[in-house]
């Protein structure tokens, strides 16, 4: 993805605050934080979605999300705990559409919101929806 801007940072065109880098993943500081600290992790190839990756590679990933993130908080004097964010397509609020991971260390007091309203399924739902996915996997 010639366009992409993650890909455009993997390449060097974009200039990063690397924090971490391995042969499939890279990691750095979000040019646009929502706290002190706030980590991307990305896969060096690009995906669109996490359904995308393969498995070696999200493993991979994931490992730099655990590493990283430890390295956030033993770092970031006010950091009380973290979020890890990654969201897939446009609806879900993925803004740029390659894998990433977000680490956002957290305060309290910090005035983050990312909480939805919560609903209420009754039993008969829940197994209805077990079954399908169940049925997928």
């Amino acid at each position: 993805m010639d366009e992409c801007i993650f890909c455009k940072i993997v390449r060097g065109e974009i200039p990063s605050t690397n924090l971490f880098e391995s042969g499939n993943v890279l990691s750095f500081l979000d040019v646009m934080p929502a706290s002190k600290g706030h980590a991307l992790v990305i896969p060096k190839k690009h995906y669109s979605t996490l359904l995308d990756m393969p498995h070696e590679e999200l493993k991979e990933a994931m490992e730099a999300v655990q590493k990283v993130a430890a390295a956030v908080m033993s770092s970031v004097e006010a950091a009380e705990g973290f979020n890890v964010i990654q969201s897939n397509r446009e609806v879900a609020g993925q803004v740029i559409p390659h894998v990433h991971f977000h680490i956002i260390p957290r305060s309290r007091g910090d005035n983050l919101n990312f909480a939805w309203e919560h609903g209420k399924a009754e039993q008969k739902e829940l197994e209805k929806y077990a079954e399908l996915v169940k049925g997928k996997l």
